[in-house]
């Protein structure tokens, strides 16, 4: 029986405690694994013959909202979640406004004893009320549903402390002294056990009202805006396309296309959806999807990506792919995937939040009976007991690895760096060597004329032309190299190939053969000469494939095609070493070829010669040895390593075996830009650490203070708000992260053509 996945949008979570209760809830039931993220407010449900209604009551149950996602096809805006969250932001800003509006003038006359006219007290609770009971309603209507529902969350806390401190002042207006003509009161940062309280605490009740709805709007506003790449990333598909029926232009909506059907993109248009260029050549502009600013050029036979930009001439495409299928949508599933998953340190925060509450205000109780036991007054056991729920109401825990996530991953996707899961955060910090393949990740994948050598009296530009005359009638790569190195030519006549050794044909009036040295020998009676024959020796030890060419029974030189080296590859490969990690290349080519590339690079471990199973036993091989592997890859022959990998990282112009199968999928292909994908998954992960730690910091250093009665409770709610904030600005600094500038010109001398197996 397969296993599926549910997704659903959750509401009416205010804090990480909720999304731990609503988790909870959704793992009782039986067969099902779910994960909760207050952050992006949704559930990911797996396991086998899911019910979506018995998800949905098991959340309602737990007292909030869900529902099955509606997303809107790609190619669109994401238009129906943008105003939810709109809506959001403007209740919570107008909430936020009208609070503060009424509750500074509170602060001021509490504060400052110049300002307290006869009956100033009586102003002050006309003010306090709507903030301490619209204001906070939030807070006092999750505490209720939660109440319930037998359970208590940090708007528990908020909750009974804002009650508290106005029920207190009521109590002590109506029945105590505190509404006497001419009462005054100051403030003081730190308390003295000996002093007691204020009688009133209405500054108390407005004040962390407005702190805490300002903290929450600060997370609203964080939410909104790490999503926003992927809303940007929606946003970025074409939104119709002209189609060419019966040689006919028909402009039509891009869910309409289908594979197979032929379109016309025009300079200044984004290609409609994933395809095959059938006609024309251009330059397209990929950078939104692979960070790359240099536009790429593109002719027929070349791939083109759905949402990138035709800035050069008039191109005609076969389509493809469509819909889901689209390298656009698979960036987004990804993207989801990455930020509803859950890393182990969020876990650890989750289920300390989820028995945090109860703990608070088991010790709120403890202190404000302890105070009264060592005969403190009632005035100073109240206030040790409200600046301990206050000062303690976890927030900025709940916020610390969300955010620094969605930021992360955010930023990531606006590189080209797709990040599959927040488990993959800890692994990039742990790895130690990098195994990386050769053909496609290394090297281009593309053959290429690396070395001419023409026999004595024949020039390298007549040498190419023969060879490129006769070879332009073959499909093999070795032949389009050479026919790619002199452009087009005129074709040979009398074409004829023998597959595995050469071709023929007549090329103004002679007879021209091209392919293997030994095949021209052997078949046609033509030697090279010992200085060539000496060449093409070590070039084919080195891995070339070496084609001799003759006419008329005379030899006129040899050409060595090969792989080559991307231009970036030796600086990434530094840039890993600068990491802490061991490059090793792992290749079926055989052992010269793949030297020589090590030697280019800077690889000094070399497995080559090895099958697709070989390379999963030499990544095992290495897990083995104690070593934590990271595998880069792109073909199918690397699914299996890269999924045995401690860290996968497919490259984007691979197959979608080795994308499925990766952690990490670099769109470009480029290997630098894996050093930078390791660098921001660190990043990222050290930013999560350091909220962690500050989030906990504050709270075990702070609740000490407050139950021994020296911290104001106002002092307590600004500063537990502000946690929040630091929190979500030390995470929005990730949006800053810039990939490493390159160091090195590209490698266009002769030793960056290496040679490589065909």
């Amino acid at each position: 029986m397969s296993t599926v996945d549910v997704e659903l949008d959750i509401t009416g979570m205010t804090c990480a405690s909720c999304a731990t209760r609503i988790e909870r809830k959704l793992n009782k039931l039986p067969g099902v694994e779910a994960t909760v993220n207050y952050a992006t407010e949704k559930a990911r449900v797996r396991g086998e013959e899911i019910d979506p209604a018995a998800l949905i009551a098991a959340v309602e149950s737990a007292g909030y909202q869900a529902a099955l996602p509606a997303p809107p096809p790609v190619g669109s805006s994401d238009e129906g979640a943008a105003p939810a969250a709109d809506g959001e932001l403007v209740s919570l800003r107008q909430r936020l406004l009208i609070s503060t509006a009424l509750a500074l003038p509170v602060a001021v006359m509490s504060m400052v004893p110049a300002l307290q006219f006869e009956y100033w007290q009586w102003l002050a609770l006309t003010l306090t009320a709507p903030v301490a009971v619209w204001g906070a309603w939030p807070f006092h209507r999750a505490a209720a549903v939660n109440a319930r529902h037998g359970a208590a969350t940090m708007d528990t806390l908020i909750s009974v402390g804002v009650i508290a401190a106005f029920g207190w002042s009521l109590y002590a207006l109506f029945f105590g002294g505190a509404g006497m003509p001419g009462m005054t009161m100051t403030f003081t940062l730190v308390g003295a056990p000996q002093a007691g309280g204020h009688e009133i605490y209405l500054e108390v009740a407005a004040l962390v009202t407005v702190f805490i709805l300002a903290g929450r709007y600060a997370e609203a506003r964080a939410r909104k805006s790490s999503s926003e790449a992927l809303r940007a990333l929606l946003e970025l598909g074409a939104k119709d396309a002209v189609k060419i029926v019966g040689g006919v232009e028909q402009r039509v909506p891009v869910a309409q296309l289908v594979a197979g059907d032929i379109v016309l993109v025009r300079p200044g248009e984004k290609i409609p959806s994933d395809g095959l260029v059938v006609d024309g050549s251009s330059a397209i502009d990929a950078s939104m999807l692979t960070g790359e600013s240099a536009p790429v050029e593109v002719g027929v036979g070349s791939r083109v990506v759905g949402a990138t930009v035709n800035v050069g001439g008039r191109l005609t495409v076969e389509i493809t792919r469509v819909g889901a299928d689209t390298e656009l949508a698979r960036m987004r599933r990804l993207m989801e995937e990455a930020q509803t998953g859950k890393a182990k340190v969020q876990r650890l925060a989750d289920r300390v939040s989820g028995v945090f509450v109860p703990v608070v205000i088991l010790l709120a109780i403890a202190a404000f009976a302890g105070w009264l036991i060592v005969g403190g007054s009632l005035e100073l056991a109240f206030t040790a007991a409200v600046a301990t729920l206050i000062i303690a109401c976890p927030c900025a825990l709940g916020l610390a690895t969300p955010t620094a996530l969605l930021v992360g991953t955010g930023r990531g996707s606006q590189l080209g760096i797709l990040i599959r899961g927040p488990q993959v955060l800890e692994q990039t910090r742990k790895v130690d060597t990098i195994v990386l393949d050769k053909t496609g990740t290394v090297t281009s994948g593309t053959m290429a004329v690396t070395a001419v050598h023409p026999t004595d009296g024949v020039t390298s530009a007549e040498l190419l032309a023969a060879a490129a005359a006769v070879e332009s009638g073959s499909e093999h790569p070795v032949a389009r190299a050479i026919v790619t190195e002199t452009g087009p030519v005129p074709a040979a006549e009398t074409f004829a190939s023998h597959a595995g050794f050469g071709v023929q044909g007549i090329v103004n009036g002679s007879l021209v053969v091209a392919g293997r040295p030994s095949w021209l020998q052997e078949q046609w009676g033509i030697t090279p000469p010992a200085d060539l024959q000496r060449e093409a020796d070590n070039l084919e030890a080195a891995g070339a494939t070496v084609v001799a060419i003759g006419r008329d029974g005379e030899h006129l030189g040899i050409i060595a095609v090969a792989d080559t080296v991307k231009p970036t590859s030796a600086e990434a490969v530094a840039r890993f070493k600068a990491l802490g990690m061991t490059p090793v290349l792992l290749t079926g080519d055989n052992d010269g070829a793949a030297r020589h590339i090590a030697a280019t690079v800077g690889i000094d471990q070399v497995h080559a010669g090895v099958t697709p199973a070989g390379k999963l036993d030499v990544v095992r091989r290495l897990q083995d040895e104690g070593r934590v592997v990271a595998m880069v890859g792109d073909g199918v022959n690397d699914a299996a390593a890269l999924a045995a990998a401690d860290l996968g990282l497919a490259m984007g112009g691979g197959t979608d075996a080795a994308i499925a199968a990766s952690d990490i999928t670099v769109v470009s292909g480029d290997l630098l830009v894996v050093a930078d994908a390791i660098r921001l998954a660190r990043r990222t992960l050290g930013t999560i650490k350091g909220n962690l730690f500050w989030a906990f910091a504050y709270n075990v250093a702070a609740i000490p203070v407050a139950m021994a009665g020296l911290l104001n409770p106002l002092v307590a709610a600004a500063a537990m708000a502000l946690s929040s904030v630091f929190v979500v600005t030390n995470s929005l600094r990730l949006r800053g992260f810039r990939p490493a500038p390159a160091t090195t010109s590209t490698l266009t001398s002769p030793d960056s053509r290496v040679p490589a197996r065909v």
